[in-house]
Protein backbone atom coordinates (compact mmCIF):
# COMPACT_ATOMS: atom_id res chain seq x y z
CA UNK A 1 0.00 0.00 0.00
CA UNK A 2 2.86 2.15 0.87
CA UNK A 3 4.52 1.76 -2.34
CA UNK A 4 1.24 2.64 -4.49
CA UNK A 5 0.44 5.82 -2.30
CA UNK A 6 4.61 6.69 -3.62
CA UNK A 7 3.62 6.12 -7.31
CA UNK A 8 -0.20 8.14 -6.43
CA UNK A 9 1.96 11.68 -5.19
CA UNK A 10 4.94 10.89 -7.93
CA UNK A 11 1.82 11.18 -10.73
CA UNK A 12 0.04 14.18 -8.80
CA UNK A 13 3.52 15.83 -8.83
CA UNK A 14 3.87 14.99 -12.45
CA UNK A 15 0.82 16.43 -13.11
CA UNK A 16 1.16 19.64 -11.55
CA UNK A 17 4.29 20.27 -13.54
CA UNK A 18 2.31 19.04 -16.73
CA UNK A 19 -0.27 21.63 -15.93
CA UNK A 20 2.47 24.42 -15.13
CA UNK A 21 4.02 23.47 -18.06
CA UNK A 22 1.12 23.37 -20.25
CA UNK A 23 -0.21 27.10 -19.03
CA UNK A 24 3.13 28.28 -20.09
CA UNK A 25 2.75 27.07 -23.54
CA UNK A 26 -0.49 28.52 -23.77
CA UNK A 27 0.69 31.73 -22.81
CA UNK A 28 3.88 31.65 -24.97
CA UNK A 29 1.50 30.92 -28.08
CA UNK A 30 -0.94 33.67 -27.27
CA UNK A 31 1.34 36.93 -26.91
CA UNK A 32 0.97 37.49 -30.36
CA UNK A 33 -2.51 37.28 -30.44
CA UNK A 34 -2.77 39.60 -26.58
CA UNK A 35 -0.55 42.38 -28.91
CA UNK A 36 -3.11 42.01 -31.53
CA UNK A 37 -5.81 42.80 -29.49
CA UNK A 38 -4.39 45.58 -27.07
CA UNK A 39 -3.16 47.27 -30.54
CA UNK A 40 -6.79 46.80 -32.42
CA UNK A 41 -9.17 48.01 -29.31
CA UNK A 42 -6.35 50.63 -28.79
CA UNK A 43 -6.85 51.82 -32.12
CA UNK A 44 -10.10 52.04 -31.91
CA UNK A 45 -10.94 53.35 -29.06
CA UNK A 46 -8.53 56.53 -29.32
CA UNK A 47 -7.58 56.99 -32.75
CA UNK A 48 -9.98 59.17 -33.77
CA UNK A 49 -8.67 61.59 -30.89
CA UNK A 50 -4.73 60.81 -31.84
CA UNK A 51 -5.56 61.39 -35.33
CA UNK A 52 -6.78 64.96 -34.70
CA UNK A 53 -4.05 65.68 -32.29
CA UNK A 54 -1.01 64.21 -35.08
CA UNK A 55 -2.54 66.42 -37.83
CA UNK A 56 -3.07 69.73 -35.73
CA UNK A 57 0.69 68.93 -34.60
CA UNK A 58 2.03 68.50 -38.55
CA UNK A 59 0.70 71.77 -39.13
CA UNK A 60 1.85 73.25 -35.65
CA UNK A 61 5.71 72.38 -37.10
CA UNK A 62 5.89 75.44 -38.89
CA UNK A 63 3.14 77.67 -36.92
CA UNK A 64 4.90 80.81 -36.78
CA UNK A 65 5.63 80.79 -40.55
CA UNK A 66 2.32 79.90 -41.76
CA UNK A 67 0.98 82.94 -39.25
CA UNK A 68 3.58 85.39 -40.64
CA UNK A 69 1.88 83.90 -44.18
CA UNK A 70 -1.84 84.44 -43.52
CA UNK A 71 -1.82 87.53 -41.85
CA UNK A 72 0.89 89.31 -43.52
CA UNK A 73 3.37 89.67 -41.34
CA UNK A 74 6.85 89.21 -43.40
CA UNK A 75 7.52 93.10 -43.23
CA UNK A 76 11.46 93.88 -42.81
CA UNK A 77 13.91 96.96 -42.09
CA UNK A 78 17.60 97.14 -42.20
CA UNK A 79 17.62 99.22 -39.24
CA UNK A 80 18.54 98.10 -35.84
CA UNK A 81 15.73 97.25 -33.51
CA UNK A 82 15.14 99.95 -30.93
CA UNK A 83 14.12 98.40 -27.99
CA UNK A 84 12.90 101.28 -25.52
CA UNK A 85 10.67 102.38 -28.14
CA UNK A 86 8.89 99.23 -28.97
CA UNK A 87 8.48 99.36 -25.09
CA UNK A 88 7.14 103.05 -25.02
CA UNK A 89 4.81 102.12 -27.98
CA UNK A 90 3.04 99.38 -25.86
CA UNK A 91 2.36 101.44 -22.95
CA UNK A 92 1.25 104.48 -25.37
CA UNK A 93 -1.34 102.08 -27.34
CA UNK A 94 -2.56 100.47 -24.25
CA UNK A 95 -2.39 102.17 -21.25
CA UNK A 96 -3.95 100.10 -18.69
CA UNK A 97 -2.05 96.82 -19.33
CA UNK A 98 -0.15 97.48 -16.19
CA UNK A 99 1.60 94.03 -15.79
CA UNK A 100 4.57 93.30 -17.76
CA UNK A 101 5.19 92.70 -21.61
CA UNK A 102 7.07 89.89 -23.03
CA UNK A 103 8.87 90.44 -25.82
CA UNK A 104 9.93 88.09 -28.71
CA UNK A 105 13.98 89.06 -30.58
CA UNK A 106 13.09 87.20 -33.77
CA UNK A 107 15.58 88.77 -35.80
CA UNK A 108 16.99 91.69 -36.99
CA UNK A 109 14.64 93.93 -39.51
CA UNK A 110 11.65 91.51 -38.63
CA UNK A 111 8.45 92.49 -36.96
CA UNK A 112 8.22 92.51 -32.95
CA UNK A 113 5.55 89.97 -31.84
CA UNK A 114 4.95 90.79 -27.87
CA UNK A 115 2.65 88.88 -25.32
CA UNK A 116 0.49 90.64 -22.45
CA UNK A 117 -0.21 87.76 -20.31
CA UNK A 118 -3.60 88.55 -18.15
CA UNK A 119 -5.74 90.77 -20.03
CA UNK A 120 -8.87 91.34 -18.60
CA UNK A 121 -11.14 90.24 -21.64
CA UNK A 122 -9.95 86.85 -21.39
CA UNK A 123 -9.83 86.05 -17.75
CA UNK A 124 -10.68 82.61 -16.52
CA UNK A 125 -9.15 81.17 -19.32
CA UNK A 126 -6.47 78.72 -18.79
CA UNK A 127 -4.07 80.66 -21.39
CA UNK A 128 -5.29 83.19 -23.78
CA UNK A 129 -2.58 86.36 -23.81
CA UNK A 130 -2.90 89.64 -25.55
CA UNK A 131 -0.64 89.13 -29.01
CA UNK A 132 0.68 91.57 -30.51
CA UNK A 133 3.20 92.44 -33.31
CA UNK A 134 4.78 95.86 -33.99
CA UNK A 135 6.89 96.64 -36.93
CA UNK A 136 10.78 96.07 -37.01
CA UNK A 137 11.66 99.62 -35.31
CA UNK A 138 9.12 99.57 -32.82
CA UNK A 139 7.06 102.34 -33.80
CA UNK A 140 3.92 100.99 -34.67
CA UNK A 141 1.32 98.36 -34.00
CA UNK A 142 0.74 96.50 -36.83
CA UNK A 143 -1.85 93.42 -35.63
CA UNK A 144 -3.24 92.87 -32.31
CA UNK A 145 -5.38 90.07 -31.17
CA UNK A 146 -5.81 87.31 -28.65
CA UNK A 147 -4.49 84.03 -28.52
CA UNK A 148 -7.45 81.42 -29.57
CA UNK A 149 -9.10 83.42 -31.42
CA UNK A 150 -6.79 83.50 -34.88
CA UNK A 151 -6.10 80.10 -36.73
CA UNK A 152 -2.50 78.75 -35.26
CA UNK A 153 -3.73 79.57 -32.27
CA UNK A 154 -6.98 77.38 -32.74
CA UNK A 155 -4.98 74.58 -34.19
CA UNK A 156 -2.56 74.56 -31.23
CA UNK A 157 -4.97 74.86 -28.03
CA UNK A 158 -6.71 72.08 -30.61
CA UNK A 159 -3.20 70.16 -30.56
CA UNK A 160 -2.35 70.65 -26.64
CA UNK A 161 -6.09 70.67 -24.94
CA UNK A 162 -8.82 69.10 -27.50
CA UNK A 163 -10.13 73.12 -27.12
CA UNK A 164 -11.27 72.23 -23.49
CA UNK A 165 -8.59 73.85 -21.18
CA UNK A 166 -6.72 72.18 -18.58
CA UNK A 167 -8.82 68.86 -18.53
CA UNK A 168 -8.50 68.81 -21.87
CA UNK A 169 -4.55 68.78 -21.22
CA UNK A 170 -4.88 65.81 -19.16
CA UNK A 171 -6.90 64.25 -21.71
CA UNK A 172 -4.62 64.57 -23.79
CA UNK A 173 -1.28 63.15 -21.93
CA UNK A 174 -2.90 60.34 -21.25
CA UNK A 175 -3.74 59.61 -24.78
CA UNK A 176 -0.75 59.98 -25.09
CA UNK A 177 0.54 56.73 -23.06
CA UNK A 178 -2.20 54.84 -24.88
CA UNK A 179 -0.26 55.89 -28.17
CA UNK A 180 2.55 54.52 -26.30
CA UNK A 181 0.51 51.40 -25.84
CA UNK A 182 -0.43 50.70 -29.33
CA UNK A 183 2.48 51.30 -30.70
CA UNK A 184 4.87 48.88 -28.58
CA UNK A 185 1.77 46.63 -29.04
CA UNK A 186 1.54 46.80 -32.97
CA UNK A 187 5.61 46.03 -32.65
CA UNK A 188 4.90 43.19 -30.90
CA UNK A 189 2.56 41.42 -32.79
CA UNK A 190 4.44 42.06 -35.87
CA UNK A 191 7.82 41.39 -34.50
CA UNK A 192 9.34 38.06 -36.36
CA UNK A 193 10.52 34.74 -35.54
CA UNK A 194 14.49 34.06 -35.90
CA UNK A 195 15.26 33.33 -39.91
CA UNK A 196 11.82 34.70 -40.65
CA UNK A 197 12.81 38.69 -40.56
CA UNK A 198 13.30 39.24 -44.65
CA UNK A 199 10.29 37.79 -45.06
CA UNK A 200 8.44 39.89 -42.82
CA UNK A 201 9.86 42.97 -43.90
CA UNK A 202 8.26 42.65 -47.57
CA UNK A 203 5.30 42.50 -49.52
CA UNK A 204 3.83 39.87 -50.06
CA UNK A 205 1.44 38.42 -53.57
CA UNK A 206 -1.52 39.77 -52.33
CA UNK A 207 -5.00 38.63 -53.73
CA UNK A 208 -6.93 40.40 -51.45
CA UNK A 209 -7.76 43.55 -49.87
CA UNK A 210 -7.21 42.72 -46.26
CA UNK A 211 -3.44 41.44 -47.30
CA UNK A 212 -2.38 44.37 -49.33
CA UNK A 213 -4.52 46.99 -45.93
CA UNK A 214 -2.36 44.96 -43.77
CA UNK A 215 1.22 45.47 -45.62
CA UNK A 216 0.54 48.70 -46.29
CA UNK A 217 -0.24 49.34 -42.20
CA UNK A 218 2.63 47.26 -41.40
CA UNK A 219 4.90 49.31 -43.70
CA UNK A 220 4.03 52.74 -42.80
CA UNK A 221 4.42 51.51 -39.26
CA UNK A 222 7.36 50.30 -39.33
CA UNK A 223 9.20 53.43 -40.99
CA UNK A 224 7.56 55.71 -38.67
CA UNK A 225 8.05 54.08 -35.61
CA UNK A 226 10.94 56.00 -34.21
CA UNK A 227 9.49 59.40 -34.81
CA UNK A 228 5.97 58.37 -33.43
CA UNK A 229 8.04 57.13 -30.22
CA UNK A 230 9.82 60.87 -30.13
CA UNK A 231 6.80 62.25 -30.68
CA UNK A 232 4.59 60.33 -28.73
CA UNK A 233 6.86 60.38 -25.57
CA UNK A 234 8.04 64.23 -25.57
CA UNK A 235 3.73 64.90 -25.58
CA UNK A 236 3.43 63.00 -23.05
CA UNK A 237 5.90 64.80 -20.83
CA UNK A 238 4.88 68.13 -21.50
CA UNK A 239 1.31 67.84 -21.15
CA UNK A 240 1.20 65.92 -18.00
CA UNK A 241 4.38 66.78 -16.16
CA UNK A 242 3.18 66.76 -12.55
CA UNK A 243 3.06 62.77 -13.00
CA UNK A 244 6.37 62.46 -15.34
CA UNK A 245 8.82 64.87 -13.87
CA UNK A 246 9.01 62.39 -10.99
CA UNK A 247 10.41 59.58 -13.28
CA UNK A 248 12.68 62.07 -14.43
CA UNK A 249 13.62 63.11 -10.99
CA UNK A 250 14.17 59.53 -9.92
CA UNK A 251 16.35 58.48 -12.49
CA UNK A 252 18.44 61.89 -13.01
CA UNK A 253 17.97 64.08 -9.96
CA UNK A 254 16.66 67.13 -9.23
CA UNK A 255 14.82 69.41 -11.50
CA UNK A 256 16.31 73.41 -11.05
CA UNK A 257 14.47 75.86 -12.02
CA UNK A 258 14.76 79.68 -11.98
CA UNK A 259 13.83 82.12 -9.22
CA UNK A 260 10.99 84.85 -9.66
CA UNK A 261 11.95 87.86 -7.48
CA UNK A 262 9.57 90.45 -6.47
CA UNK A 263 10.62 94.45 -5.90
CA UNK A 264 8.85 97.52 -4.74
CA UNK A 265 8.73 100.09 -8.33
CA UNK A 266 10.53 103.04 -7.87
CA UNK A 267 12.36 105.11 -10.87
CA UNK A 268 12.34 102.30 -13.64
CA UNK A 269 15.62 102.48 -16.00
CA UNK A 270 15.48 102.21 -19.82
CA UNK A 271 15.34 98.65 -21.28
CA UNK A 272 18.21 99.26 -23.02
CA UNK A 273 19.82 99.67 -19.91
CA UNK A 274 18.78 96.56 -18.68
CA UNK A 275 20.04 94.42 -21.62
CA UNK A 276 23.58 95.81 -21.54
CA UNK A 277 23.43 94.73 -17.95
CA UNK A 278 21.83 91.50 -18.86
CA UNK A 279 24.27 90.85 -21.91
CA UNK A 280 27.27 91.31 -19.50
CA UNK A 281 26.00 88.84 -17.29
CA UNK A 282 25.81 86.15 -19.90
CA UNK A 283 27.96 87.83 -22.89
CA UNK A 284 28.11 84.83 -25.37
CA UNK A 285 24.15 84.05 -25.13
CA UNK A 286 21.84 85.62 -27.26
CA UNK A 287 18.70 87.35 -25.99
CA UNK A 288 15.44 85.42 -27.10
CA UNK A 289 12.92 87.15 -24.58
CA UNK A 290 12.49 90.23 -22.57
CA UNK A 291 9.99 90.42 -20.02
CA UNK A 292 9.14 93.70 -18.83
CA UNK A 293 8.43 95.20 -15.32
CA UNK A 294 4.72 95.75 -14.06
CA UNK A 295 3.26 98.40 -12.10
CA UNK A 296 4.24 96.62 -8.57
CA UNK A 297 7.26 94.42 -9.52
CA UNK A 298 10.72 96.33 -10.60
CA UNK A 299 11.91 93.37 -12.52
CA UNK A 300 13.89 93.31 -16.06
CA UNK A 301 13.49 89.28 -16.87
CA UNK A 302 15.31 88.44 -20.03
CA UNK A 303 15.00 84.85 -21.36
CA UNK A 304 18.67 83.74 -23.09
CA UNK A 305 20.18 81.23 -25.29
CA UNK A 306 23.67 79.07 -24.67
CA UNK A 307 25.38 77.80 -27.30
CA UNK A 308 24.64 74.58 -25.82
CA UNK A 309 20.51 75.35 -25.07
CA UNK A 310 18.92 72.95 -28.09
CA UNK A 311 16.02 75.32 -27.73
CA UNK A 312 16.05 78.81 -30.03
CA UNK A 313 12.53 80.11 -29.56
CA UNK A 314 12.08 79.15 -25.55
CA UNK A 315 15.37 79.10 -24.26
CA UNK A 316 16.04 78.04 -20.66
CA UNK A 317 18.43 80.87 -19.10
CA UNK A 318 17.49 83.87 -17.32
CA UNK A 319 18.86 86.86 -16.07
CA UNK A 320 16.68 89.08 -13.43
CA UNK A 321 17.58 92.92 -13.41
CA UNK A 322 16.17 95.54 -10.91
CA UNK A 323 14.34 97.97 -12.37
CA UNK A 324 15.35 100.41 -10.52
CA UNK A 325 18.85 100.60 -10.42
CA UNK A 326 20.26 98.00 -12.97
CA UNK A 327 21.59 95.85 -10.71
CA UNK A 328 22.16 91.98 -11.53
CA UNK A 329 19.26 90.02 -9.14
CA UNK A 330 20.20 86.75 -10.82
CA UNK A 331 21.80 84.35 -13.25
CA UNK A 332 19.78 80.93 -14.22
CA UNK A 333 22.35 79.45 -16.95
CA UNK A 334 21.01 76.26 -17.93
CA UNK A 335 24.86 74.72 -18.95
CA UNK A 336 25.40 74.68 -15.46
CA UNK A 337 22.39 72.97 -13.97
CA UNK A 338 21.50 69.54 -13.20
CA UNK A 339 21.46 66.43 -15.87
CA UNK A 340 17.56 66.39 -15.38
CA UNK A 341 16.83 70.18 -15.73
CA UNK A 342 18.58 70.01 -19.17
CA UNK A 343 16.71 66.64 -20.37
CA UNK A 344 13.49 68.40 -19.26
CA UNK A 345 15.09 71.46 -21.75
CA UNK A 346 15.40 68.99 -24.56
CA UNK A 347 11.66 67.98 -24.47
CA UNK A 348 9.79 70.99 -26.83
CA UNK A 349 12.79 71.45 -28.98
CA UNK A 350 12.40 68.00 -29.39
CA UNK A 351 8.60 67.57 -29.96
CA UNK A 352 8.41 70.44 -32.40
CA UNK A 353 10.98 69.24 -34.32
CA UNK A 354 13.28 72.82 -34.19
CA UNK A 355 16.29 71.52 -32.86
CA UNK A 356 16.66 69.66 -35.91
CA UNK A 357 15.66 72.67 -38.33
CA UNK A 358 14.00 71.89 -41.59
CA UNK A 359 14.88 68.27 -41.81
CA UNK A 360 13.44 66.96 -38.80
CA UNK A 361 10.60 69.43 -39.13
CA UNK A 362 9.39 68.02 -42.50
CA UNK A 363 10.00 64.58 -40.85
CA UNK A 364 7.64 65.45 -37.77
CA UNK A 365 5.45 66.60 -40.77
CA UNK A 366 5.36 63.34 -42.42
CA UNK A 367 5.13 61.38 -39.13
CA UNK A 368 1.67 63.41 -38.31
CA UNK A 369 0.50 62.43 -41.68
CA UNK A 370 1.32 58.75 -41.13
CA UNK A 371 -0.07 58.55 -38.28
CA UNK A 372 -3.26 59.45 -39.88
CA UNK A 373 -2.98 56.81 -42.68
CA UNK A 374 -2.50 54.42 -39.85
CA UNK A 375 -5.68 54.85 -38.50
CA UNK A 376 -7.43 54.70 -41.95
CA UNK A 377 -5.61 52.01 -43.20
CA UNK A 378 -6.45 50.02 -39.85
CA UNK A 379 -9.57 51.19 -39.57
CA UNK A 380 -11.01 50.13 -43.15
CA UNK A 381 -9.12 46.68 -42.82
CA UNK A 382 -11.43 45.96 -39.64
CA UNK A 383 -14.40 47.17 -41.25
CA UNK A 384 -13.82 44.93 -43.62
CA UNK A 385 -12.83 41.80 -41.57
CA UNK A 386 -15.66 42.04 -39.54
CA UNK A 387 -18.19 42.61 -42.20
CA UNK A 388 -19.38 46.24 -41.09
CA UNK A 389 -18.52 47.16 -44.66
CA UNK A 390 -18.58 45.66 -48.26
CA UNK A 391 -15.63 44.57 -49.64
CA UNK A 392 -16.24 45.58 -53.24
Amino acid sequence: MRIKRDKIAKYLNYSEHVHIWCCFMIFSLSWRKIARRVHLYLGISIGALLTLIALSGSILVYYPELDGQLNKLSVHSSNTINWDEAYATLKYKYPNRLGSWRLENTATGSVIPARYYKPIETKGQAFAPLMVWLNPIGTQIIRDDFWGNYFVTWVYNLHFSLLTGSTGTLIVGYIGIGTLILILSGLWAWWPKRGYWARSLKFKARSTKLGLLYDWHKFIGLCFILPLLVLTITGIMLAIPNQTDPIITALLGKIEKPTTTVIKPKNYILLSDAIESAQKAMPSARLAWIETPSSSNAVYRFRLQTTNDPSHRFPHSYVEINANSAEIISVFNVDNKSPATKVKNWLHPLHDGTIGNHPLRVLWVLSGIANALLFSLGLYRWLLKTRRINNY
